[in-house]
């Protein structure tokens, strides 16, 4: 039972089987390079092969424990730690079940041997199409034993939160063909309504939930009443589909919603217009739409909300012009007139010649709208198109409450959107809010305010400017008070919202807005609301005061710092120009005194160009101390103030400029008189700073003069009527 003890080993006695101990043997006799990384794999493997010369290998097979040992004595520290871990991983779910040897060796070819090639190891020099047909059938094999593998669980579930075989799936490959092979596979008893996960998603919730519209097609084909199963959170496949915003999916799961009954079980109750307003949400207006065609009604103001918060902005002018054509008839029409007048005037001869000229016009405004469109239609087209479609949608959802409801339920629908539309200046869904339920205009919200109330409170000029289209029935608004006795100049007299003065950049712009809001909405009221006192004994002129306090002297602490900022540079520009200017370039000549290069073109432009700086810096300089040594009343952020910043910056720039003229013209005198290539790299630079001052700077003179001299926000922007 027991070996001699002039054996290489020494071993034990174990249910009379020998088992071999190396006593005299250990791994550190043969591994002179331990296991490390990749770098190291192919040496290390060729040591450890090398035991089968010692005759040691059937030894080895016969003691699992002991070459487990070996192997894992020649890792590295953090080698042997990853090692370990990974197969502790794969080996903690079965129970009394430990790794060999084997799963160790294996394990290390894995994570640390070469990659099998295809193309250029074992199958080098054969043709591609061999290639490609092993490769096809080596992955036919893997998706062989894949389907087999998953045929014997496909309702079992299989991972940590529920999920079946046919969870996954749906979930992790898009292909028909397995997902139809696998339905077959499954037990006839089975009941596809049944097989939920942790969650209660059954499989047509996953195929929602990534998009799978093929699988989702497949599953109601298969079991129709897997439409209207609801996870635990009480969501349906097609609200699934809809807040993951899987258009396609959403549109089949539509397609397959056929009667009465089964849209009057998805489409009705809150949970009806929840699908509404997840569409709604995600910007798709042209599927809100076609889910709205299957409304008999709605249950409550949800949905005209969402249409208000996610309404698309306004389109710009080249926009609404590819929109409608507006602009192109009013210009065609201007056209017809004119040449019909001047044929008339200027008699047959010369009316004629200049009709012709009119008649080219109107065929080039003809063909406009098709240049403009084949040129721009490609960038604007789906910002047109959005709008439409959300145009479309408020026009339904307005036409499905007025005719499917009570005319006295008519505010629980519209009153919340419209204030919200007010708010965010949206005038398209105040309009047709408007036109649909016109009780509106004199409707008026918890604190007591109508909409054009509201519209000065949060300085939606938008809103606002619907008073210039009511003509003389705009009356009525202009001795309207509140529960507090305030009238709209008390009312214009506060501060505006946050959110509507961040969008103006420096407090001075600010205040200057609010001052442009009260002096537009004290021209609009009666005289005698101008020193009227409200509830607490304040007139307009006392609101806006204490409102507009700490605005103010936010306001002049921006106009002072931008002033020094800018005294300072124009200061230092007046000292180089004045020392350029008795410094000429070249010298003077010395019998005359007259600069030496005074018959120079070069010269003449240093002069005047020196001359303009000066002065403009003079200027700019006087202009920025008169702005620190201001009062900053209110009044003065109008017009005063933000006149006297735009008159520095303006000259300012001009000093500038021509300052850099100057300096560029003293170069090509003193170095270009005989090599003129030198004139474009003096351009080039000259042309730098100019561009950084007109890229830095030259933004805020066009907002100081967009606000202050530009086109009013006010006024009647339309022609429609209200």
């Amino acid at each position: 039972m027991v070996s001699s003890s002039s054996n290489q080993y020494a071993t034990v006695e174990i249910k009379e089987e020998e088992y071999p101990y190396p006593s005299n043997l250990s791994a550190a006799s043969f591994i002179s390079v331990k296991l490390s990384g990749r770098d190291t794999y192919a040496i290390w493997k060729t040591q450890m092969e090398k035991v089968d010369d010692h005759h040691t290998h059937r030894l080895w097979t016969r003691s699992d424990a002991l070459v487990k040992g070996w192997i894992l004595g020649s890792l590295t520290e953090e080698t042997l730690m990853y090692v370990l871990n990974r197969l502790t991983d794969k080996f903690q779910q079965q129970t009394n079940v430990d790794f060999t040897a084997k799963d160790v060796w294996y394990e290390l070819q894995t994570t640390y041997g070469p990659p099998k090639l295809q193309t250029t190891s074992g199958l080098v020099g054969l043709p591609q199409r061999f290639e490609d047909k092993q490769e096809e059938k080596r992955r036919a094999g893997i998706h062989q034993l894949l389907y087999q593998a998953l045929v014997g669980v496909l309702i079992d579930k299989i991972t940590n939160n529920g999920n079946t075989s046919l969870h996954v799936a749906v979930g992790a490959t898009k292909k028909a063909d397995l997902l139809q092979k696998l339905l077959e596979k499954t037990p006839e008893n089975t009941q596809l309504l049944d097989l939920r996960n942790s969650d209660g998603s059954t499989l047509l919730h996953v195929a929602a939930i990534v998009g799978n519209t093929q699988a989702a097609d497949i599953l109601v084909g298969r079991n129709p009443d897997l439409l209207f199963a609801k996870d635990n959170e009480g969501h349906t496949p097609l609200a699934i589909a809809l807040s993951n915003m899987h258009t396609e999916t959403a549109q089949h799961l539509l397609q397959h919603i056929g009667n009465d009954l089964e849209m009057g079980t998805l489409f009705s109750g809150s949970g009806g217009d929840e699908l509404l307003v997840t569409a709604i949400s995600s910007k798709d207006f042209r599927l809100a739409c076609d889910l709205l065609g299957r409304y008999k009604t709605l249950h409550g103001d949800a949905v005209l909300m969402a249409i208000t918060l996610n309404f698309p902005t306004e389109l710009n002018m080249l926009e609404e012009f590819s929109r409608t054509g507006i602009l192109h008839s009013k210009i065609e029409s201007a056209v017809v007139i004119a040449s019909d007048y001047t044929v008339e005037k200027c008699g047959t001869r010369v009316g004629n010649f200049i009709s012709l000229f009119y008649v080219g016009i109107y065929w080039i405004l003809k063909l406009l709208p098709l240049i403009l469109k084949m040129l721009r239609w490609p960038y604007i087209k789906e910002t047109v198109r959005t709008h439409l479609d959300a145009i479309l949608l408020l026009a339904s959802v307005c036409d499905l409450i007025r005719f499917r409801n009570d005319p006295m339920c008519y505010h629980q629908y519209y009153m919340n959107p419209l204030y919200e539309a007010i708010r965010q200046n949206s005038y398209d869904v105040v309009e047709y809010i408007l036109s649909y339920f016109p009780d509106a205009l004199t409707s008026a919200n918890e604190e007591g305010h109508n909409i054009i109330q509201y519209a000065v409170i949060n300085r939606s000029e938008n809103i606002y400017n619907m008073l210039y289209q009511m003509g003389e029935h705009n009356n009525i608004y202009r001795t309207v008070k509140d529960p507090f006795q305030n009238n709209l100049l008390h009312l214009a007299a506060r501060l505006a919202p946050s959110n509507k003065l961040n969008l103006i950049s420096g407090a001075a712009l600010q205040i200057q807005r609010e001052l442009q809001w009260f002096k537009e909405v004290e021209r609009f009221v009666c005289p005698l609301n101008i020193i009227q006192r409200n509830s607490f004994d304040e007139t307009p002129q006392m609101v806006f005061t204490r409102e507009h306090k700490d605005l103010v002297i936010e306001g002049e602490k921006w106009m002072k710092a931008t002033a020094e900022s800018y005294t300072i540079t124009a200061a230092l520009i007046v000292t180089v120009v004045f020392a350029a200017a008795i410094t000429v370039p070249g010298g003077s000549n010395q019998d005359t005194g007259l600069p030496v290069f005074t018959n120079n073109t070069a010269f003449t432009i240093f002069a005047i160009s020196d001359a303009i700086s000066l002065f403009a810096a003079v200027t700019s300089l006087l202009t920025f101390l008169s702005v620190l040594t201001a009062r900053f009343a209110e009044q003065d952020f109008l017009f005063k103030l933000p006149t006297k910043l735009i008159i520095g910056l303006a000259t300012l720039f001009i000093s500038t400029t021509s300052m850099i003229v100057a300096f560029g013209a003293t170069l090509y005198i003193v170095f270009g008189q005989r090599n003129s290539r030198i004139l474009i790299p003096i351009v080039v630079l000259t042309c730098l700073p100019i561009i950084s001052f007109v890229t830095l700077q030259f933004r805020l003179i066009l907002d100081l003069m967009s606000a202050t001299y530009g086109r009013s926000i006010f006024g009647k922007k339309r022609d429609d009527t209200f």
